[in-house]
């Protein structure tokens, strides 16, 4: 069973969360809060997964984020977002979150996302992925990413380009008519070639090395994470 706490400092969204979670059969949520009481209620439940609003009025997010992190075993976090958060982003990322999800993400693709999340991999909506990756590691010259992504095939370079997107292994698949097996096997090569890099910062990576937006034909992907369906690579 997959143990999930919520905070956000808004009763009637942690309601519909915990609502939404408690149809899945594998998951349950167990505390829901508010920013003062998060850090306490995640030492006491010891959730393998936490949604946390971003910004609240009595603790924000990044401060709870930053707490949690130094705990032995710390949830895997997703960050609840808004489109009117985007200077938050980068932060959190730089703070340990796993992910970002808008709040108004489809019930089906939040369950999805909670069982990527406990399984240890990361989650990104696509709609934020812009905003993410101009928040992430704003530093890094172009040129080292240029540089870093030679190392790939011309087929992981494409792959790359659509991780960068935000489209997830499904999406990637169709894009490109491959099967999903596929995609699969060229995200794990190509993260472990780009030095062992997680799957958001691989996007960053792409769009950096000039990368995104570079295939025509882009198909939207609904998946609100940036995974595998189901596992990480």
């Amino acid at each position: 069973m997959i143990r999930v706490v919520v905070v956000d400092d808004e009763e009637l969204v942690r309601s519909g969360l915990r609502l939404i979670l408690g149809t899945a059969p594998d998951i349950e949520v167990v505390a829901d809060c508010g920013g003062a009481a998060a850090v306490d209620t995640v030492r006491a439940h010891r959730p393998d997964v936490l949604l946390l609003d971003i910004r609240m009025p009595d603790v924000d997010g990044l401060t709870v984020l930053r707490e949690l992190e130094a705990l032995p075993e710390a949830p895997r976090t997703a960050m609840l977002t808004t489109f009117d958060a985007e200077e938050y982003l980068g932060a959190a990322l730089h703070a340990g979150a796993a992910g970002f999800l808008l709040k108004d993400t489809a019930p089906e693709q939040l369950v999805h996302a909670v069982r990527v999340l406990a399984d240890g991999g990361r989650v990104l909506a696509p709609g934020v992925t812009p905003a993410v990756i101009g928040g992430y590691l704003g530093g890094r010259p172009d040129a080292d990413a240029r540089h870093r992504v030679a190392a790939l095939t011309d087929r992981e370079r494409q792959v790359l380009a659509l991780v960068g997107e935000g489209l997830s292994n499904s999406g990637i698949a169709r894009r490109l008519h491959l099967a999903h097996g596929t995609v699969k096997d060229h995200v794990s090569a190509l993260l472990a070639k780009l030095g062992g890099v997680n799957r958001v910062q691989a996007a960053v990576l792409a769009d950096r090395a000039g990368l995104v937006g570079r295939l025509s034909g882009h198909s939207p992907d609904s998946s609100p994470d940036g995974s595998p369906d189901g596992t990480a690579p």
